[in-house]
């Protein structure tokens, strides 16, 4: 595991560029994706590479996290609306080519159809990944199993806490999302995670130094063999 200490623009710039070589050095790729204000920076910069004529997303494929149960796909708090809006209706990627999970569910049968296609698609080469103040990635709160796989999580309270900005009130907030599982994250090839602000500094100190446990389970990533931590000095200001 790395961990890199940058400023906001520098990680963005960075990792854009990650994903652009792995793009150009492979069309056919497929990109793990993420919501929330983490990534918005480095989509940002994917968008303007685009237009400057230095990638072209027309042969890759894509696989999101998550998404909440309840809301339609153009609900504007939906994942597959925060994609549309922030990256792919602004870049040559195929529409039928992007996936993120379906959260009008009411059941777990039949969620392992996603784990399922990106077998298919050979896994994922990269994966970006932001962190949540508890330590939970993607929708997996604290005691979710290493062994998960993609499945609806019922969200903490501090996570309905923390993403009631999105909405007009905590009320609006869903309770639930369909989530990719830990172990469905680990198999990712290639993983980087930004994680910013003093609000996510235990989250980084449990993933860089505390016990790998279900507890935090952020800190399953230790195991994986090619993970980057991108941080500012606010998010590592309790590593001593």
């Amino acid at each position: 595991m790395r961990v890199k200490i940058q400023t906001k623009e520098k990680m963005n710039e960075e990792i854009a560029q990650l994903f652009i070589d792995t793009v150009n050095e492979n069309p056919n790729c497929v990109l793990g994706l993420a919501t929330g204000s983490s990534p918005l920076g480095v989509y940002s910069k994917l968008i303007e590479a685009y237009n400057d004529g230095k990638v072209s997303f027309k042969d890759v494929r894509t696989f999101n996290l998550d998404e909440y149960v309840g809301l339609s796909e153009d609900h504007e708090q939906s994942y597959r609306y925060f994609m549309n809006h922030n990256l792919f209706d602004h870049i040559d990627i195929a529409k039928e080519n992007t996936h993120v999970p379906c959260g009008n569910v009411e059941s777990e049968e039949g969620l392992d159809s996603y784990d399922n296609l990106i077998d298919e698609a050979g896994g994922i080469d990269l994966q970006i990944l932001g962190i949540g103040s508890d330590g939970h990635i993607a929708f997996n709160e604290p005691g979710t199993s290493f062994d998960s796989l993609t499945h609806i999580a019922e969200l903490a309270q501090s996570t309905i806490n923390d993403n009631s900005r999105f909405f007009e009130s905590i009320d609006q907030v869903p309770t639930k999302a369909v989530t990719m599982g830990l172990a469905s994250i680990m198999k990712a090839k290639k993983i980087v995670l930004i994680a910013t602000g003093e609000s996510k500094a235990d989250a980084v100190k449990g993933l860089l130094m505390g016990l790998i446990t279900e507890k935090v389970p952020c800190s399953i990533l230790r195991k994986h063999p090619d993970v980057t931590i991108y941080v500012d000095r606010d998010a590592y200001s309790k590593i001593k």
